[in-house]
């Protein structure tokens, strides 16, 4: 499922979703958001995949966000909102299962930084520089960005970053919380390559339900986050993956831990 502007690719259960126009810094045009409504269902319902890896070609850019030169392009505003409406990219993307992880290098700023964010993990690199720039444009951050940032790192930081439109280097990214890891820029694919598998080692039911937990979780009461973790955790203590971890726990082939 390749295009001029998209490619994808499977790996041993791990799916490759490169951003592939390195000649605009792998802006994000409404072909490549097209490319990407097919391969986030692509992922979605190949049972090959178990984890994505999103990354961008060229030296300087994971993404340096939306296309620009489109703006204003839509027909019509009416049919620009009913197009999106239609075709929530970043809501499905968010709805996805199975663990996404964004492999950051260069910019990633606007939509690029709003597409990593619907990821569950991101590693940078150390040349990485990441932002929300919309308000110096007089617009403000469309594709989640306002909503994503707050509930990434704290709703203070999150809103000085969006009303001042400065970007942070990969190192602050990481002490706020907006990254996980920074990684030598040389390192970035293989460390997001290992960190797959090793998530791939885990059972695959749990990581689905864990990652419901908290997603879901967040926008609850505590008391209902809590009752909705406890009935995730019985169903995936019902679940043959489960069943055999718990066996190989008892036979010493696996860890021993506490919390079940």
């Amino acid at each position: 499922m390749n295009s001029e502007v998209l490619v994808y690719e499977k790996d041993g259960g791990i799916a490759w979703v490169t951003l592939n126009r390195p000649d605009v810094l792998n802006a994000l045009n409404m072909e490549m958001r097209d490319e990407l409504w097919q391969v986030l269902h692509a992922l979605h319902d190949d049972p090959d995949v178990a984890v994505a890896i999103f990354k961008g070609v060229g030296e300087q850019a994971f993404s340096a966000g939306a296309d620009i030169s489109e703006f204003g392009t839509a027909p019509s505003v009416v049919e620009a909102r009913r197009a999106r409406r239609e075709r929530d990219l970043w809501g499905y993307m968010l709805a996805i299962e199975k663990p996404l992880i964004a492999a950051i290098h260069g910019f990633a700023l606007g939509a690029g930084i709003e597409l990593s964010m619907c990821c569950d993990l991101r590693i940078a690199a150390d040349d990485a520089r990441l932002g929300l720039p919309e308000v110096s444009l007089a617009y403000i951050p469309s594709a989640g960005g306002t909503q994503l940032l707050p509930r990434t790192v704290s709703p203070g930081l999150a809103m000085g970053l969006i009303l001042s439109g400065d970007a942070v280097d990969a190192q602050e990214a990481l002490r706020i919380g907006l990254v996980q890891r920074v990684v030598p820029r040389q390192r970035l694919y293989a460390e997001a390559e290992a960190l797959a598998r090793q998530l791939m080692t885990r059972g695959p039911l749990a990581l689905r339900y864990a990652k419901e937990a908290v997603t879901q979780g967040l926008d609850l009461p505590l008391a209902e986050g809590l009752a909705l973790e406890a009935r995730l955790a019985r169903l995936v203590l019902a679940s043959h993956d489960a069943r055999e971890g718990l066996r190989a726990q008892r036979e010493g082939r696996a860890p021993q831990f506490a919390g079940v």
